[in-house]
Parts: structure tokens; sequence; C-alpha cells
């Protein structure tokens, strides 16, 4: 009798661990905080893997940089110490330089032209270029139109750009305009960015009003101006080694999984465009909504010829005409 228990009991506890071994977990990480536009992304993708692989396989979740920056996750991830990142285009270049174009600013009319730029084949094809640097990049999503802040004035002329003092992301083609403007540019990681703008190591920062909000910039940014200079991709990557191991239904699983994540990341921007401004007001930023925007890209000529001859104007074009 005794036995037969301990052997029903070895059972059982054997078939817990065959069972607990059966699910692989793997981590996904963002620079900003659990309820943000990035959030989202993360959260919804972790419970569509969950559900679309029978609990096959388990996504961490990781918010405010616990990882590390933008950059640190993604080379993680190339590296494979890092199964999954979601980030946006800010570092990718410096992995992918084919992806710098979509940074070119001014480049879309609005969100729907760049959803339908990166929804189509322009967005698809680029997504195969990540494959030979050792990544998978499941879908496109999005951090929104970029605009700027300080603590210094209100800027409503790109004259009033020059000489302020911009936080930026490390990225090659933000660098090349904002210089344009007169900007002195300081690239940094966006988890060290709110204590830059705190201690005024930098006056300002740029970035869409979901991070703006998310990141509780109104906190120590007094101006807002709402340039729309630049759109912001976000990417949902993945370790090409992990993705290549999986099966081509849970290969499917999680493709299907991250155009969920990028649905609900969308929504949430629409949101927070739709009701940013005036929660900013009501937090005491100043924002001027009413630029001549114009004026902003005849500032910008002689460093949109530089990304012409980058780029090949029939690119851009391309990317400026799609319907």
């Amino acid at each position: 009798m005794q036995l037969n228990k301990l052997v029903l009991g070895l059972g059982f506890a054997f078939g817990l661990m065959a069972g607990a071994s059966a699910q692989t977990t793997m981590r996904i990480s963002i620079s900003t905080a659990q309820n943000s536009h990035q959030g989202v992304a993360i959260d919804v993708f972790a419970k569509e893997v969950e559900k679309r692989t029978g609990g096959r396989y388990k996504v961490q979740t990781f918010y405010n940089g616990a990882l590390g920056g933008e950059r640190e996750s993604i080379e993680s991830v190339q590296l494979g110490t890092q199964e999954l990142a979601f980030s946006s285009t800010g570092p990718v270049p410096n992995f992918v330089p084919e992806a710098k174009i979509f940074d070119v600013p001014f480049l879309f009319r609005d969100k729907a032209h760049a959803r339908a730029v990166l929804d189509g084949p322009i967005g698809q094809e680029m997504l195969t270029k990540f494959d030979s640097k050792g990544f998978k990049a499941l879908a496109w999503a999005e951090n929104g139109f970029r605009h700027m802040t300080n603590s210094k004035r209100d800027v409503k002329v790109p004259e009033d750009l020059k000489g302020l003092k911009m936080r930026t992301m490390e990225n090659p083609v933000h660098i090349a305009a904002y210089k344009g403007f007169g900007i002195i540019t300081t690239p940094m990681a966006f988890p060290e960015v709110f204590t830059a703008l705190q201690q005024g190591t930098v006056d300002g920062q740029e970035n869409p009003l979901s991070v703006i909000i998310s990141a509780k910039f109104d906190q120590v940014q007094k101006h807002l101006t709402l340039t729309g200079h630049v759109y912001s991709p976000c990417i949902f990557l993945m370790n090409k080694a992990s993705f290549d191991k999986l099966s081509a239904a849970d290969k499917q699983a999680f493709l299907d999984a991250a155009k969920e994540g990028a649905k609900a990341n969308r929504a949430r921007v629409d949101e927070d465009d739709a009701k940013g401004v005036a929660d900013l007001r009501a937090k005491g930023m100043t924002v001027i909504d009413n630029i001549d925007k114009a004026q902003f890209v005849a500032a910008l000529a002689p460093v949109e010829a530089q990304f012409e001859k980058q780029f090949g104007k029939d690119n851009l074009d391309k990317i400026r005409n799609y319907k």
C-alpha cells in the first residue's frame, strides 16, 4: 500500500515537472511605464501568445527600462540573451540601417498615411531586412508623431529652437535634422531623460503625446509645441534563432499576437492624442498648437537635400505619395 502511494506520488510529481517544463518563458521589455501605449502593446501581446499557444509559451513583461534602455534591449535580443523587445525605431538604424528612412522629418502626412505605409508593401518589405541581423521583426506598431517640449521658452517659429539643448534619441537621422534647426543635440537613453530634464542637464526633449503623458514630463517641462516633426514607429522584435525554433503554428501565433498588440497600441495612441493637449494644459503646460508647419519644413531644406542624396528622392517620394 505504501509502495503504491509512493509510486503514485512520484508519478504525480513527475507529471507536474513535465507539465512545468512544457511551458517556455520568454521576456519582453519596454523603456516606458506599464500604463502607456507601449505597455498596452506588450501586455496584449503576452496575453495573446499564451492564449494562442495553449499556455505553452508565457511572455514575462518588463517596464520602465528594467532590462535596460531601448538600444540595450535590442542588443540583448540580437545576442539572444533576451528573447523579445518592443522598441521605438530610435536606436534601430544602429542595427538595421535601411530602417532609417522612416525617421525622415515631415515624411508622413498623418497617422493614417504612416500606418498604411507600414502595413503595406513598403513596411512589410522593411521587416524582412531584420532577418539577416539576428532578428525576426514581428510587426510594426507606433509611438506616434513627435512634438517638442522645453523648460526655457515658447517655440512658435523655427528660430525659437536655436541654442536649445535637447535630448534626442540615439538616431543619426533625428540628430542631423535637429542640428538643422540649430538645436544642441544630446543623444541619451530614455530611462535617463526625466532626471536630465529635472537637473537641467538638457533644456528639452521631443516625443509623442503618449510618451510625454506617461513619463510625466509636465513635472519638469513648461512649454510644449505640437510640431509633429517626425512620425515615430515602434516594432516588435524577436531573437531570430528563438523564432526559427518554433513550430509553423507557433510562429503564426507569435505573428498574430504581435498584430493584436499593435492594434491595441495604436488605439491607445489615438486616445492619448485626442485628450493629451487638454490633459497637459490642465497640468500647467503652455501648449502651442497652431504653428505654421511650412516654416519648419522650409528651415530643414538643406538637411532635406542631404536626405534625398542619402536615401534617393524616388524612395522618399514613394513613401510620401503612397495612397
